[in-house]
């Protein structure tokens, strides 16, 4: 859709176009952080049943993905809706749907309730109403918690709040087996001990943004030389905690290969961070996205050759 033209003292003003077109939406759903989301929700959905009796409903299985997709999408739009003070503020961000004028905010708001709603209902009336609870708690821990609470006040915004990128796994095993499984927990834990150095990596990057929008980062608040340690510690915590899948048995030898080279890189470059080598941090940021894709990836690979 063009924009307005309104003719004003023989001068031609551009008005922004609030409506909004599919794509923006589409935006405002953070569809890149939305693939990570299902690809974990799927492995956990993936792993969740024995082995030896194995047996998935593949539409309710696509159902249930498609509501927690729907779910992680509104996270963000409500994430969007309320930071749009900071995200004009941030070259990072400038560029998203309502710092644009593309959409107004009361209608982000409406859009991000209405789709969380929808998420949780289909997810409950479709699979079952813990997976739809599960999801519900994530839709508000990352929308209240994380967006307006940790993320502006506290240098552990990224620690704490990483709990809600790390429950997709343990909503999808809910949804192929009604109950919470030690496999989902330690999916869970993986994602958790992976998302400090995943974020600080980007902070150290964008430090400037986020010192402009005032968010405690740790950079920010501590200086880039604990956070460049932090995230060396917690890489060290990350790479042991990965081997878990393997030790408790709901995963093969090719996965324990899979961990062991790509984890040994990990380390390397978390490594070349604590040492300052120039562009150590895009690499790390960049190379962490694909190692926990791999990972996870390994484990649902295992399952197959078993099955």
């Amino acid at each position: 859709m063009m924009p307005i033209l309104i003719a004003n003292n023989s001068e031609i003003e551009t008005i922004p176009n609030k409506l909004g077109s599919p794509t923006d939406y589409f935006k405002l759903m953070k569809p890149r952080v939305m693939s990570l989301v299902v690809f974990t929700a799927f492995v956990g959905y993936f792993t969740a049943v024995p082995i030896e009796s194995y047996k998935l409903n593949p539409f309710l299985a696509l159902i249930g993905i498609f509501a927690i997709a729907l779910g992680a999408g509104a996270s963000g739009v409500l994430n969007q809706w309320y930071d749009r003070d900071i995200d004009r503020l941030m070259d990072r961000t400038k560029d998203r749907p309502i710092p644009q004028g593309k959409i107004l905010p009361s209608d982000a708001l409406t859009f991000g309730v209405i789709t969380s709603i929808l998420s949780i209902m289909i997810l409950g009336l479709s699979v079952n109403w813990i997976a739809a609870s599960l999801l519900g708690f994530t839709i508000i821990f990352y929308a209240i918690v994380y967006t307006i609470w940790l993320k502006r006040y506290t240098v552990q915004n990224i620690v704490i709040g990483g709990a809600a990128g790390a429950f997709p796994p343990v909503i999808g095993q809910v949804c192929a087996s009604g109950t919470i499984g030690f496999e989902s927990l330690i999916l869970f834990l993986i994602i958790f001990v992976w998302t400090p150095p995943h974020f600080w990596a980007l902070a150290l990057i964008k430090k400037d943004d986020y010192a402009a929008a005032k968010i405690p980062m740790l950079p920010i608040i501590a200086g880039e030389k604990v956070t460049r340690k932090n995230i060396f510690i917690y890489s060290l915590l990350l790479v042991p905690c990965s081997y878990l899948p393997w030790i408790f048995d709901f995963s093969g030898n090719f996965y324990l290969i899979i961990t062991t080279i790509f984890g040994i890189e990990f380390l390397r470059r978390s490594f070349l961070i604590l040492k300052e080598v120039e562009g150590s941090e895009k690499n790390l940021f960049l190379y962490s996205i694909f190692y926990l894709s791999i990972i996870f990836a390994g484990i649902c690979f295992d399952k197959v050759i078993l099955l």
